[in-house]
């Protein structure tokens, strides 16, 4: 029989609704899921029979029973498919194989030497070559590739600009789609590790959340309402551009005072430059803390009180339920979270940093890849075609 179009639609519908249910509950009964949609059993029958057609669920042992036959538990098929995640730093390019759970399978982390376009979308090639190369044989294999960047995004994937990077009118996504033949997605980092931790960190039991990217550059990402923002045209976040001192130290995007200038992973790097008169990496501040360097514990402090007062700021102007603090500052947790939070509970209001949780990340370098990796996963049930054309 052929479907109308309205029948078509509301077919995939239903379908999607019990996928994820299955996929957020599982282990579920057809008459648990019949109970908790509202749709009728045989409606539900049916549809599970396509999704175990589909191989996006799976049947296991029989559950519990309640008064007749044990009923067969259905599992959703975490291994059907595979996505990638790229994160594009200023000094590092990370790349993860997640299963469609976000179960992350294979990873690599290479540091970046060199910012020019061309060079390092030869590394990231490289690394989605090796990542789907990794990838364990499935019914739908890797099912699309997530990049985060530094950078404002338009709607259609373009990177209109990412100045830490030095980019600008970047056409990556058309780049990739060309070359692997596979779905890309291009988001702004600080967004997606705003909406990695959500899903898979810290902001798991929060609606909403401001997540601060803390790397070489600062974004901020938005969770309202358990939905990311993005703003009126999906530029929101540029909050390490908020300015903090008029009269301030020069920044990236060419203006002085940013907040960023003060509070980021460059600015840490270059006081301790001038403090210690050698170039160090963050790793290499780290453990200098653990040797108990005064110096550079001192330099933590100070920089943890900047990245406090930014905070503040977004507290006071969004009242979050949360602050995550991520990216590759976190790493230095042990040596900012006092500083920070002594900070943010002494110039925020009383009103707003009442109930709010600081915490920094659970996932720590790992948020935005985890994230565009999930956005590919949603994006391929969305437009896979599940629902049949008879």
């Amino acid at each position: 029989m052929q479907l109308t179009w309205n029948q078509q639609v509301v077919k995939r519908n239903n379908k999607s609704l019990v996928l994820q249910m299955i996929k957020e509950q599982t282990p579920l009964s057809r008459a648990e899921i019949s109970q908790r949609t509202g749709l009728n059993k045989s409606t539900v029958s049916s549809l599970v029979t396509e999704l175990l057609d589909d191989e996006l669920v799976y049947e296991t042992g029989p559950g519990e029973s309640s008064g007749g036959r044990r009923p067969v538990m259905l599992l959703f098929n975490h291994i059907a498919g595979y996505s990638i995640g790229i994160d594009i730093g200023v000094n590092y390019l990370l790349g993860i194989l997640t299963d469609l759970q976000g179960k992350i399978i294979s990873e690599k982390n290479i540091p970046l030497h060199e910012l020019d376009y061309k060079k390092v979308m030869n590394q990231v090639n490289q690394m989605i070559t090796h990542l789907i190369d990794m990838a364990p044989t499935s019914r739908y294999g890797v099912v699309g590739i997530g990049i985060g960047v530094p950078g404002i995004v338009d709607e259609k994937g373009e990177i209109l600009l990412a100045p830490n990077l030095g980019w600008k009118d970047t056409l990556i996504k058309e780049e990739l789609e060309e070359t692997f033949q596979l779905p890309v997605i291009i988001e702004n980092e600080a967004n997606a590790g705003a909406y990695g931790e959500m899903r898979f960190g810290a902001g798991q039991l929060f609606e909403n959340i401001t997540y601060i990217s803390a790397s070489i550059g600062i974004g901020v990402g938005f969770i309202l309402k358990s939905e990311l923002y993005r703003g009126k045209n999906g530029f929101s976040g540029e909050s390490g551009h908020m300015m903090i001192d008029m009269n301030g130290r020069k920044c990236s995007c060419g203006r002085n005072g940013c907040w960023e200038a003060y509070a980021s992973e460059h600015a840490l790097l270059n006081e301790a430059k001038q403090l210690l008169k050698v170039d160090l990496t963050l790793e290499q501040l780290i453990d200098e803390g653990k040797k108990a360097n005064p110096e550079v514990i001192a330099l933590f402090k100070r920089v943890g009180q900047y990245l406090g007062i930014g905070i503040t700021n977004l507290v006071n102007t969004l009242n979050p339920q949360q602050v995550i603090i991520g990216n590759r500052m976190s790493m230095a947790k042990e040596y900012l979270q006092e500083t920070v939070n002594y900070t943010i509970l002494e110039q925020s209001l009383p009103f707003h940093h009442k109930n709010l949780s600081i915490q920094f990340s659970e996932l720590t370098i790992y948020s935005a890849a985890l994230g565009v990796s999930a956005f590919v996963v949603e994006n391929f049930f969305i437009t896979e075609e599940l629902v049949e054309q008879t």
